[in-house]
Formats: C-alpha cells, structure tokens, sequence
C-alpha cells in the first residue's frame, strides 16, 4: 500500500477528489464485489433504506433521534453533505473524522485497485467508497441500526447492496430526470428499486399514479406495504409534530412515525418513544433558522428541485405574513430546470433577489438566473459571492437592518454560507459535495 501518497488528510482529499472527478457510476456489480471483498459488513447491521425526491435525509434524520430516544446506537448515511466530507457517515450524530476518513481510505484503496486491476470500469468510485467506510464504520462501531439513504434514484445505487427492514419512499417528483426517466411512473420504477423481497416498504405522500407503480413492484416481491395516506389520511392535524419547522416536515414526521409502528415490538418504539425522538431531530439546511450578530432572521432552506419549490412558496408566504415583510432571498440553483421553478416561487414573495453561483460544474451561471426571473418581478437584483454576502461569522451584507434574509436553492449553496456563518464546522470541502 503506497502510505506515502496518502501520507494525511490533504492527500486523501485529492485522491478522492480523482475518484470523483470521474463522475457517478450506477449499476451494483462493483459494490457487490467491494462489499463482498470487505466481508461484507452491510450485513453486520441492521438497515432502515430510504428513497425519494424529497423528504428522505429529513425522515432518516427524525427516525435517528427516534432511535436514540429508543436508547439505541444509530448509523446514519446521508448525501451530500451540506460542508465536511465526514458529514455523510456518522454514529450518534458524530462526524466521521479526517482521520478516520484517512484511515478507511488507506484501508480501502488496495482493495479498489485489486477489483480495478483488468478493467478501469470495475475500480469503485468515490460514492462507493463513501458507501464501504459507511458500513465499516457502522460495524465497527456496533451500531443497532442503520439509516441508509439512498445516493441517486435507487434500483442501481450503491446503497442498494443491502437487505434492508424496511424499504421507505418518502415521495415522487420530477428531479434527475436524464438519469431516472421523465415521468413519475419511471421515477417510481427507480425508487421502488429498493424493495426487496417479503420486506415491508413503508410510503409518503405522493401522486397517485407513482403510488400505483410501487404497490405494483412491492406486490412482484410480496412486500406488503403501509401508507401515510392510509394511516394518517390527508389532514395535516393528524400528522405527528416535530420540532424540524414547515408543514411538509410534518408529513415526513408521519412517514417517519410509520416506520417506527412497522417494525417489531421487540425494537421499544411505542407512541412516547417516537413523540420525544421527533422533538429532538436535527437536519441543517432545511428552513434552518439563525439569529444574525445583529440581531436579523436568517433562514437557510435548501430547496432544489419543483417538489421543493411548491413547499417554499408555502413557507415564503407564512414568513411574510409572520415578520411583515417580504424578505430578501440568496440564491443560485444547479440546473436551468431546477432554477425555473425556484425563481417563479422566490419571485412572488421577495423584496430583493441576490443571485449566486454554487461552486460546483453544474452551477446555473448570473446569466442563466437572470433571464428566468418573472416578468412581474418589481425587485432590484444583485450579483454576489457567497464571501462577499457573509464575510464574517453570523454577519451578512445583504438587505437593510430591518430585513429578513433567506438563503434558498441549490443545498450546496447552503453548504457555502453555513461554512461561512459557523466557522467551527471547518473549512467547507465543496469540491467532494457533488455525487
């Protein structure tokens, strides 16, 4: 093993940075063959696996603090992160470390370039890497459970080697169409890629026609399958609460809850249990509220998709009505799609529009921003670095002294100014968030 390539935590940056460069990889053949070559430690711990448009790192988040609140040492494995690479694998809520991320991808290189050693195209890539240290660290630590989200879609993600306890699908939009399909029926195909055979699968709320498609696969598996809508029904008020804000989390504490009444008794999860877990959750990034150093609201919200737009329109609304003013809202968006319906909401409800470009290859660029703002838009619009708008600790340039600031788009965006605001967490690591 070549230690001196990798000699610390910089080194390992790059050469996970190579692995990503090469883009994502679908199909399980080579996780099959990583995991099998590492004794396969997804089968050490059992797993929650969750998919979905929306909905699905919030709805693992509140099942962790469910557990937790069950006494419970949990694994949680989420994608991307929003600053530090170890974000994405944590047990109890704890990060995995730069030496740990050092010490698995010295562990786990030898082992990749033995599987890549005929044909380059069997070399795991970077989200499998991600994926192996997530089950190694979980082993290791002897975690209870596992609350696996899947990477992209689902039938060929990585995450997918596993044999789960319950399938979840938290909802069905039109997102990562060039690599799910165009519809919700081929979306849905792709999520309800996850079932495995006699598990049960539990669902959000989603379109009918999608609904469809996965009762149909889950009835192939003989999975059976519980629903918010059927439990719950349609009525927010009889929806669980949770302390993460936004009547959508409401829905996703539903779907959450769910999954607690699905699995055995034996796992201590009664009514009380889910009640206090769903209290404690934690998910940045998602209408995150902060107090600014002087004093103003700032909400982070990552909403990146039109699913995701739909709920920000909803919130943007409730915001206005609370502070009695229309914010001022930081933007940037990957994709024009994604960006067309973010500005069409944004556009209704704010004073000012700050736009940015993520630093990522996909980044909508000023240009593209612009020209999708509505024609009805009366605002004054800016062009910014995310430095420039917060260029210090709890401090934003942006807006009056009377003004509530919402950053809202891309979740890299996020990632960007939560590296700014909260320096504590460490230097953001941009270039490894994408896939």
């Amino acid at each position: 093993m070549r230690t001196t390539e990798l000699a610390d935590y910089v080194a390992v940056q790059d050469y996970l940075f190579g692995l990503k460069a090469g883009g994502p990889k679908f199909g399980l053949d080579r996780m099959r063959g990583f995991s099998e070559a590492l004794g396969h430690p997804e089968r050490t711990v059992p797993v929650i696996h969750l998919a979905g448009t929306n909905g699905k790192g919030s709805v693992a988040a509140m099942l962790d603090a469910i557990f937790q609140a069950a006494g419970w040492r949990t694994g949680l494995y989420t994608s991307p992160h929003l600053v530090k690479l170890g974000e994405r694998v944590q047990v109890n809520r704890q990060i995995l470390s730069e030496a740990e991320i050092t010490a698995y991808t010295r562990e786990l290189r030898p082992v990749a370039e033995r599987l890549g050693r005929f044909d380059a195209g069997d070399h795991p890539s970077f989200f499998e890497f991600m994926t192996a240290m997530a089950f190694l660290q979980f082993a290791r630590r002897r975690c209870d459970i596992s609350l696996v989200e899947v990477g992209l879609g689902g039938r060929l993600d990585a995450t997918n080697v596993v044999q789960p306890e319950i399938a979840v699908i938290t909802s069905i939009g039109l997102d990562h169409c060039e690599y799910l399909g165009d519809t919700l029926e081929k979306i849905a195909a792709e999520k309800a890629g996850i079932i495995k055979p006699g598990r049960p699968v539990v669902l959000g709320r989603m379109p009918a026609v999608a609904e469809k498609v996965i009762r149909d696969i889950a009835a192939g598996c003989a999975s059976r399958v519980v629903s918010v809508g059927e439990v719950f029904g349609e009525k927010l008020n009889n929806c669980p609460r949770t302390n993460l804000e936004g009547e959508y989390q409401r829905w996703n504490a539903a779907t959450a809850a769910l999954v607690a009444r699905t699995l055995p008794p034996s796992w201590r999860l009664d009514d009380g249990v889910v009640a206090r877990g769903l209290q404690q959750a934690s998910w940045p990034g998602r209408w995150q509220r902060l107090r600014l150093a002087d004093g103003r609201l700032l909400v982070l919200d990552s909403s990146h998709n039109p699913e995701g737009a739909q709920v920000l329109d909803q919130n943007l609304e409730k915001l206005t009505a609370e502070t009695g003013r229309a914010p001022v809202v930081i933007t940037g968006a990957l994709g024009v799609d994604r960006a067309r319906a973010l500005l069409e909401t944004i556009g209704r409800h704010a004073r000012e529009i700050y736009f940015t470009v993520p630093k990522q290859s996909r980044a909508c660029s000023f240009e593209e921003l612009e020209s999708l703002v509505p024609a009805g838009f009366a605002g004054r619009t800016h062009r910014a670095e995310v430095a420039g708008i917060f260029p210090a600790p709890q401090a934003c340039a942006a807006g009056g002294p009377d003004d509530v600031i919402v950053v809202t788009g891309s979740i890299y965006l996020i990632g960007e100014a939560l590296a700014c605001l909260e320096p504590q967490r460490g230097a953001g690591e941009g270039r490894l968030q994408d896939f």
